[in-house]
């Protein structure tokens, strides 16, 4: 099952994806307010976006396309109040991250005789490997972690990234990002996964790991569409 927000002629609207159509939800403007809505009463997000499915159909390859009076907003967001959605990331997830990683230490370390032989980054890394997925009532291991900005940096389907007058770069990044909603109780509920392109400054973080934080304060796009009911042991993609 998946969603799309829109932005047209009456505000904002959220649909389900019905290939090649939107179905439009009767009184729904946000992602947001839907699953707040449903933590709220206990209906499960599913069982409401039924519930919520009008007669309004929308032709989803002339929006996709930039041809409709329907625009496409980021697939997940806060929109009364941006401030409250924190866009964040995880370094040193996958083995390809931790050799790049590595290789900025060798070149870093090559003049230095007493350099490490396992670097600060590939412990972090195997740590991961070896802690990431506790058993349950045990903790975890922490990934390494950087802040991009809050709701105001995310962009959706066809609006342009910026790159800062004083950036070395702007380089795109594909990732898988979940949406999350936090809880009363702080508790983080999954609302489900969409695509997202991890805009940052790569020439910046190259010339030290450290600029890491640096180089992600940028916008960045997430979507079109979130999928809701996915797994999350296997979220496959091509880029």
């Amino acid at each position: 099952m998946r969603l799309i927000q829109l932005s047209g002629p009456d505000g904002r609207r959220v649909a389900q994806v019905e290939e090649p159509r939107l179905r439009l939800l009767e009184s729904c403007r946000s992602v947001y307010d839907l699953a707040s809505e449903c933590l709220n009463s206990g209906v499960s997000l599913a069982a409401e976006i039924e519930r919520r499915n009008s007669h309004e159909l929308v032709d989803y390859d002339a929006v996709h396309a930039g041809n409709s009076h329907w625009r496409i907003c980021p697939s997940a967001d806060v929109p009364s109040e941006p401030a409250r959605c924190l866009v964040s990331g995880t370094g040193l997830t996958h083995k390809a991250s931790a050799k790049n990683r590595d290789a900025m230490h060798a070149n870093r370390d090559a003049m230095h005789p007493a350099a490490q032989a396992v670097t600060d980054s590939t412990r972090m890394y195997q740590s991961g490997v070896d802690g990431g997925k506790p058993a349950p009532g045990e903790a975890g291991i922490a990934p390494e972690w950087f802040y991009k900005g809050c709701g105001t940096v995310l962009r959706g389907h066809n609006e342009p990234l910026t790159v800062p007058e004083f950036a070395d770069d702007g380089g795109e990044e594909p990732e898988v990002a979940g949406v999350y909603l936090i809880d009363a109780e702080g508790a983080p509920r999954r609302i489900g996964f969409t695509a997202g392109n991890e805009f940052s400054d790569h020439v910046l973080e190259r010339k030290n790991y450290l600029y890491l934080a640096a180089s992600k304060l940028r916008t960045c796009a997430i979507g079109p569409e979130l999928v809701i009911d996915g797994d999350f042991d296997l979220v496959p993609g091509e880029v």
